[in-house]
C-alpha cells in the first residue's frame, strides 16, 4: 500500500491550453494516507472517475504530479504503479473457475503455487466464495461475479492501492448493504489503501473513513462523514449530503443575527466581517429546525406536505418564495397549514458565495 500525494493535479480532455473552467478536473493538492479507506463522492460528470483514472494511470494528467510514497509516478503505467482496479461491471473469465479467476493475477506474477493457493483460500473465505471455488464463473449470479471481480482486485497483497469505480451498480439493492459491509471488513482485515468512487452518499458514508466530495471538477470538501454532515464547507456539500439535504436560503447577516424573509434568527457566532458584495446565505439541516405552532417570535411558514419516514417526520414548507424542510417533533399535531420554525442557533451556518464563513466566537 502507498501514501498518495496529488500536487496541483489537473486534467482537460480538450488539451492543456483549454480554459481552466473547462477542465474535467480543476487543480487539486491533497494527501491520502497509507491504508486509508477513501470515497470519491459526487454527481455524474463531477470529475470523480477522471481523478480515479489519473491515480490508476489510465489517464495522464494535463498538469501536476502524482506521488506514491514520495516517488513521482505521473507518467508511469498502471502496471508499473502496481494498482488494482475494480470496475462497474465484473471483469472476469467466464470459462475459468472461481478459484482460477482469483489465482490469475498471482499466477501472472510468478508466485509459487502453495502461496497462490493460500492467498486464494484467504480471499475466498473473506468474500464467502469458498463453496464456489471449483465452479465455472459463467454459471454464477451477477453479485457473485462482482465478488469475484472484487477478489481479483484484493488478492494481491503487495498493491499500492485498490481502486473501485462504482462496483455495486449492477448489484441488487438488497445485496448492496451486505457487500458494502463486506468491503469495510476487508479493509480492516487486509489493511490496504482503498479508493471508492460512487454517486451514492450511503455507499460513501458507510465505506469510507474520509469522503472526498466533488462538484464541477473540484474537490469542495474532504473529511469524515460526521464533518461533512455537521460543518459543510460548501453549500453543495450541505445540499448533497443528507436526506433531505441542508436548507440553503438567502439572508442578510449582521453580527449575531440573520434575517430571513424579514424575520431575525439568532446565531451562535458573530459575523461582522463578511466579504463585500458576496452572496450571503444561511444553511441549516432539517434535523435542527422544527415545526411549531405559529407565534409572533417565530419565522412563519406554510406547510405543503409532511413525509413520515417511520423514525422521523419531515415537513416541507414554504417561507415566502423559499422552500424549507423541517423536523416535526414527536407528538406534535399539525392543525391547518400555518406553522412557525424553531432554529437551533448552534447549527445555523453562514455562507458567502457558497463557502462556509467561520464567524467569531
Amino acid at each position: 500500500m502507498a501514501r498518495i500525494d496529488l500536487v496541483d493535479l489537473a486534467h482537460s480532455y480538450g488539451g492543456n491550453d483549454a480554459p481552466e473552467e473547462s477542465f474535467a478536473l480543476k487543480p487539486v493538492t491533497m494527501t491520502w494516507r497509507r491504508g486509508g479507506a477513501y470515497a470519491l463522492l459526487g454527481p455524474s460528470g463531477c470529475g470523480k472517475t477522471t481523478l480515479l483514472n489519473l491515480i490508476s494511470g489510465i489517464v495522464t494528467p494535463s498538469r501536476g504530479k502524482i506521488l506514491f510514497d514520495g516517488v513521482d509516478v505521473t507518467t508511469q503505467t498502471t502496471q508499473t504503479r502496481n494498482i488494482a482496479q475494480v470496475f462497474q461491471f465484473p471483469v472476469i473469465y467466464d470459462t475459468m473457475t472461481v478459484g482460477q479467476n482469483l489465482a490469475f493475477p498471482l499466477k501472472n506474477r510468478g508466485m509459487p503455487r502453495p502461496e497462490i493457493d493460500a492467498r486464494v483460500a484467504e480471499i475466498a473465505g473473506l468474500l464467502d466464495l469458498t463453496p464456489y471455488l471449483s465452479r465455472k464463473a459463467q454459471r454464477l449470479t451477477a453479485d457473485a461475479k462482482q465478488k469475484i471481480s472484487l477478489g481479483r482486485g484484493l488478492v494481491r497483497s503487495d498493491v499500492a492501492a485498490v481502486l473501485f469505480d462504482e462496483p455495486l451498480t449492477v448489484i441488487d439493492p438488497e445485496l448492496k448493504w451486505q457487500l458494502r459491509s463486506k468491503l469495510r471488513a476487508l479493509h480492516r482485515d487486509l489493511d490496504l489503501t482503498m479508493i471508492y468512487v460512487t454517486h451514492d452518499q450511503t455507499e460513501a458514508l458507510t465505506f469510507a473513513d474520509t469522503v472526498v466530495v466533488m462538484h464541477d471538477g473540484r474537490v469542495v470538501q474532504s473529511g469524515t462523514p460526521a464533518e461533512l454532515f455537521d460543518r459543510p464547507a460548501h453549500t453543495f456539500v450541505g445540499y448533497f449530503i443528507g436526506s433531505p439535504g441542508m436548507n440553503i436560503v438567502p439572508a442578510q447577516v449582521s453580527g449575531r443575527e440573520a434575517t430571513i424573509s424579514g424575520h431575525a434568527i439568532a446565531l451562535n457566532r458573530s459575523y461582522d466581517r463578511l466579504p463585500a458584495g458576496a452572496r450571503i446565505e444561511v444553511g441549516v439541516r432539517p434535523e435542527f429546525v422544527e415545526i411549531a405552532s405559529p407565534a409572533s417570535n417565530l419565522l412563519a411558514a406554510n406547510i405543503e406536505r409532511i413525509d413520515d419516514l417511520g423514525r422521523v417526520r419531515f415537513a416541507h414548507v414554504r417561507v415566502g418564495d423559499t422552500r424549507f424542510s423541517a423536523k416535526v417533533p414527536p407528538g406534535f399535531s399539525v392543525s391547518g397549514n400555518n406553522a412557525g420554525l424553531v432554529f437551533d442557533p448552534s447549527r445555523v451556518h453562514v455562507y458567502a458565495d457558497s463557502l462556509l464563513v467561520e464567524g467569531e466566537a
